[in-house]
C-alpha cells in the first residue's frame, strides 16, 4: 500500500548512501513497504553516485533508484506545470513532483533527505492510514515536527484519535494520499500559502501542495505523540563522518521551525 521515497543530491548523497543512514531511516518507520525508492537529483558524478546507490539494492535496503533529471520532463507535462513557474524553485520541488508521477502504490511516504524518526516502536503510519482511507478530507499525515507538539496543537483547528486536524503541508515529511495529487492542480495559489512561504523560494513544490489543500478543504492530521526530526547535515567534517556512519541523534532544544 506504501512507498518509502526520499532523495539525494550533491551535498548530502555521501551521508545518504556511504554509510547506515539510509537503512537506519527505512527501518524506524516499523512499516513493510511495498517499495523502497531514492531519488537522485543533481550530483556532479552521477557514476559514482549510482555505484553506491547499487550497493544499497544488492543489501535490499532500497528496491530501486530513480536519476530525476530522466523523468522530470515528463512530471512537468503530466502536472501540466512550466519549469519557469516556479521562479528560482524548481531544483527544491522536481523531485518531490518525479516521485508522485512514478509513485505505483495507493500511499506515498516521503522524507527529506535530513529529516529522520529517532527510534521508537510507535505505528503511526498504520493509524494514519486508517484515518485517510476512512475520511475523504484528510489526504496528508505527518508526525510532529522537532517536538513541537504545543505548536502542533496551536496550529490545528480539530483532533482525531492520536492526531491533530490541520491545513498545512512540509515537504519534510508527509504521507500522502498519491492519486488526490496525480490528479491535482498544482498551479493553484492561496493567500494563506502566499504568507508562509519566503519568497525567495518561488513557487515551490510544498507551497503548491498547500495551496491546492487550502481550495479544496483537504487537511493534514499530524501527530500527537511522535515527532520527527530535521536537522541541516554538519559542516564540520568529525560530524559528517559521524553521519555518515549512521543517523545520529544530540538532545537539544528545538526552535519552531519557519515552516510546517
Amino acid at each position: 500500500m506504501v512507498t518509502f521515497e526520499t532523495k539525494c543530491w550533491e551535498n548530502d548523497w555521501d551521508f545518504i548512501l556511504g554509510g547506515h543512514y539510509l537503512d537506519e531511516m527505512i527501518e524506524r518507520c516499523n512499516y513493510p513497504f511495498q517499495e523502497r525508492v531514492l531519488f537522485i537529483n543533481n550530483v556532479k558524478d552521477m557514476p559514482r553516485v549510482k555505484r553506491c546507490a547499487d550497493k544499497k539494492i544488492k543489501k535490499n535496503i532500497i528496491d530501486a533508484y530513480y536519476i530525476v533529471d530522466d523523468y522530470a520532463q515528463q512530471a512537468l507535462e503530466f502536472f501540466n506545470i512550466e519549469k519557469e513557474s516556479f521562479k528560482g524553485g524548481y531544483y527544491y520541488s522536481i523531485a518531490e513532483l518525479v516521485s508522485i508521477y512514478l509513485c505505483k502504490t495507493k500511499y506515498l511516504l516521503h522524507f527529506s533527505s535530513d529529516t529522520y524518526l529517532p527510534k521508537n516502536d510507535s505505528n503511526w503510519i498504520e493509524k494514519a492510514l486508517y484515518i485517510l482511507s476512512t475520511r475523504d478530507d484528510i489526504a496528508v499525515a505527518n508526525p510532529t515536527w522537532n517536538y513541537c507538539f504545543d505548536g502542533v496543537k496551536a496550529e490545528s483547528f480539530d483532533e482525531v484519535g492520536e492526531f491533530h486536524i490541520n491545513s498545512q503541508f512540509s515537504d519534510q515529511c508527509y504521507l500522502m494520499k498519491t492519486e488526490v495529487f496525480k490528479q491535482a492542480n498544482l498551479n493553484e495559489s492561496n493567500p494563506i500559502s502566499e504568507t508562509r512561504f519566503p519568497k525567495y523560494g518561488g513557487e515551490l513544490f510544498e507551497k503548491r501542495v498547500e495551496a491546492y489543500m487550502h481550495n479544496h478543504n483537504l487537511h493534514r492530521i499530524t501527530s500527537k505523540e511522535i515527532s520527527y526530526v530535521h536537522r541541516n547535515f554538519p559542516k564540520v567534517l568529525q560530524k559528517r563522518r559521524l553521519l555518515k556512519a549512521k543517523i545520529y541523534f544530540l538532545p537539544s532544544c528545538f526552535s519552531m521551525p519557519n515552516k510546517i
